[in-house]
């Protein structure tokens, strides 16, 4: 029996001229957490509008646990939930009343709601605090309310959008510990961010996407080993750039090199002999740095050495 509950291929979506997503694939794994991650604009919240039915793709297709969603929507869309990045909750209304508000517009009734409002209540850690108004909660406890409005039908697949946008380091701790309690009960999530940290401590695998594109996915730890010890960023006068990219580029202690709007991004198997060397010919051609970072090697370094930028620029 295939493990995969969620196949998506070939999507592509443009509004004009503008290529939201061009030609995404990926497949999901039971009982994984599988991070989307990119900055704003890369056609995260498109996919994630695609494959719960919100937006019609242009092309490709999307199977949910062998389910056409095209061909079966409704049958698909029973088997998802989604939190938004925008809060949906009724502020003057209490946690509780707000779940049993959307519960009811889920079609569950009677006992049956009163225990999955419950639930929910408890897998958010909110229980204590359910019969407060909302509008006296603050940012982090909202999104703890809008994470457990998605899991009142008990969806297969839950789809994260964003869920810590504007919140607290301490509510941002809870939301953690919410989504690895739901993973651990066996609930397989997407989780879409632009925060790399985040994706590295929860998500098995990540793709990252830049311009409605696939450019990684694998594991953090293999994506990680891949630009090995990190990455020196060097900023230096235009001229001398391409002469130091010719002499560099030879040295067996560096993986790789690249030009970038006016950086060189190096990829280096030994750091500290990497930077002398760099050091050493810039001196010898005359070239004059105009900075220098040292990265160290995690997921935000892999998205700086495969697209040139930082996560958030």
């Amino acid at each position: 029996m295939s493990n995969i509950v969620l196949q998506v291929s070939n999507l592509h979506k443009s509004y004009g001229a503008f290529h939201a997503v061009q030609g995404l694939s990926f497949s999901l794994q039971k009982g994984e957490i599988f991070g989307l991650l990119g900055p704003n604009g890369a056609g995260k919240t498109t996919t994630i509008s695609m494959i719960t039915g919100l937006v019609q793709p242009d092309s490709g297709s999307i199977q949910i646990e062998g389910i056409n969603l095209a061909q079966q929507s409704n049958q698909a869309k029973m088997k998802l939930g989604l939190v938004p990045q925008e809060l949906a909750l009724y502020p003057t209304l209490s946690a509780r009343d707000n779940l049993i508000f959307f519960g009811q517009i889920y079609g569950l009734h009677g006992r049956r709601l009163k225990q999955q409002v419950e639930r929910a209540l408890q897998m958010v850690s909110l229980s204590e605090r359910a019969n407060e108004a909302v509008n006296h909660f603050s940012g982090g406890m909202k999104r703890r309310v809008n994470i457990a409005a998605g899991l009142l039908h008990e969806p297969d697949i839950l789809f994260l959008d964003e869920p810590t946008v504007g919140v607290d380091p301490q509510s941002r701790n809870a939301i953690f510990e919410s989504i690895e309690a739901l993973n651990q009960a066996g609930m397989t999530i997407i989780y879409t961010t632009h925060y790399m940290e985040e994706a590295q401590r929860l998500c098995r695998r990540v793709a990252i996407v830049d311009h409605g594109q696939i450019i990684a996915l694998d594991t953090p730890q293999n994506l990680i080993h891949a630009i090995g010890q990190g990455v020196i960023r060097v900023g230096l006068n235009n001229g001398h750039a391409e002469r130091l990219v010719q002499s560099a580029q030879q040295l067996p202690c560096i993986r790789s090199i690249a030009l970038h709007d006016g950086y060189l991004d190096v990829q280096a198997n030994d750091s500290q002999s990497a930077l002398m060397n760099i050091l050493s010919i810039s001196q010898q051609i005359g070239a004059k740095l105009t900075s220098l970072q040292i990265l160290e090697a995690n997921l935000e370094t892999v998205f700086l050495s495969l697209t040139g930028k930082t996560l958030r620029e």
